[in-house]
């Protein structure tokens, strides 16, 4: 539909969900008026016809309620009850009409007839439905912590699960979330059936516009006291499971859910998919750039060898391409002398301030017999090995995230992000004066 003088002009009526974005790729209008029960309708659809600059306005039957909670939770802007005379169709024109008109930030507003949009429908329903039934006082939302690393960044699934058991140990509830869609192994590394995902399963009902705190809880076992486990998917071809969309909202219900989230994310996060496709193109990265854009704090893991640090470094900088805005722990991973010198530490935090201005890394001893211990009976550090070196490191990075003052761990300076410039032979030679 296209508005001129107050008048409406309609351009498409579209049979199904597929003419309507095809429409909408073809700029053929700037508002759809949808059915709330149109077939195949959800939340990657109305975004998709968002990114076309098409706004959208849902229309459900007076009586339903249920019908215009979840297309609200699709992210549309505005429900009007379905006509019934020429009285409602002209209140219809005038909506739609004033949809038109007004600001991209106004869409959403209450208007005569109309149920405005929350700005999280689909948690703020789930919330309401807790309250009702537990009785609980509304809490602050929780956080959401990203866990990623470039190629070849060792022990990031590692890192990511005794966080959040050390998090869940300190008194927070916390929730693990597998996110890798290249290879994800959290299920497998503390002895849980991958035959259904639970990511998966989320993002499907977030699509749909169902996903509230109480069926993420349903989808989201308790692993330990105060842990919860949403396992990833089981096989890395099903990626397209897990649309960028809904796993925005599976993020909020999240920090409805717990205090703490901790996702497992895949290494890469280029974003040219588009350029191989004519038309909306999936994204094999949508679950990781989805969580490093959404995280309060992102934890970059790198390798302690000349090749790791490298890497690490250069990922500093893709993140900040990235425009990720959480706060940033830097994690060495596997520091060890016999690759970095005889005094690794001071070695690879001499190299991390030289090359990225990072002044504080987090150091990860190398202790391979209590590594392997864990994962050969499935088991979190705590539980196996709770007086292990990389127990206790791991126990420090927790309480460092959870909270405390903390240093800049970044330079402010361009001039210090000079991380394209370097290379694996400069970063040896450094760690080889320690």
């Amino acid at each position: 539909m296209e508005a001129a003088g107050g008048r409406l002009s309609v351009t498409r009526r579209c049979a199904d969900l597929a003419e309507l974005l095809a429409a909408a790729e073809a700029g053929l209008g700037r508002v759809a008026v949808v059915s709330a029960d149109l077939p195949q309708l959800d939340r990657e659809a109305v975004a998709t016809l968002h990114r076309c600059g098409v706004r959208v306005v849902g229309v459900a039957d007076a009586g339903s309620r249920w019908a215009a909670e979840r297309i609200t939770a699709f992210g549309v802007g505005l429900v009007v009850d379905t006509p019934e005379d020429a009285a409602g169709a002209a209140a219809l024109v005038r909506d739609v009409v004033a949809v038109l008109e007004s600001p991209l930030a106004a869409v959403g507003a209450e208007r005569p007839g109309g149920h405005a949009a929350s700005a999280a429908p689909f948690a703020s329903a789930g919330l309401e439905g807790a309250a009702a039934g537990a009785a609980t006082p509304a809490r602050e939302p929780g956080r959401l912590i990203a866990v990623w690393g470039a190629t070849g960044a060792p022990g990031r699934t590692t890192v990511a699960m005794n966080l959040a058991a050390e998090l869940a140990v300190l008194g927070r509830t916390a929730l693990l979330v597998d996110a890798d869609t290249y290879g994800g192994t959290v299920s497998q590394a503390v002895g849980l059936l991958d035959e259904a995902p639970g990511l998966a399963a989320a993002a499907r009902a977030a699509g749909q516009g169902v996903l509230d705190v109480q069926a993420l809880a349903r989808l989201s076992p308790l692993l330990a006291p105060g842990l919860r486990v949403l396992s990833g998917i089981s096989r890395a071809d099903r990626w397209p499971e897990l649309p960028g969309t809904s796993l925005d909202v599976v993020w909020t219900v999240a920090r409805a859910l717990t205090d703490w989230t901790v996702v497992d994310c895949g290494f890469c996060v280029e974003q040219d998919e588009v350029l191989s496709y004519d038309t909306r193109a999936p994204r094999r990265n949508a679950a990781t750039l989805s969580a490093l854009h959404d995280a309060d704090e992102v934890v970059v893991v790198g390798g302690a060898d000349p090749i790791g640090v490298q890497r690490l470094v250069r990922a500093l900088a893709e993140l900040t391409e990235l425009g990720a805005t959480g706060r940033r722990t830097v994690v060495v991973n596997r520091v060890r002398p016999g690759v970095a010198g005889p005094r690794p530490g001071e070695a690879i935090a001499e190299a991390l301030a030289r090359y990225a201005g990072i002044v504080d890394p987090h150091l990860v001893p190398d202790d391979p017999s209590a590594l392997d211990a864990a994962l050969l009976d499935a088991r979190l550090l705590h539980e196996i090995v709770p007086g292990s070196a990389v127990r206790r490191a791991l126990t420090g990075l927790a309480g460092r995230v959870s909270g405390g003052p903390r240093k800049a761990s970044q330079s402010g300076s361009q001039e210090q992000t000079v991380t394209n410039e370097i290379d694996a032979v400069a970063v040896a030679a450094r760690l080889a004066k320690a």
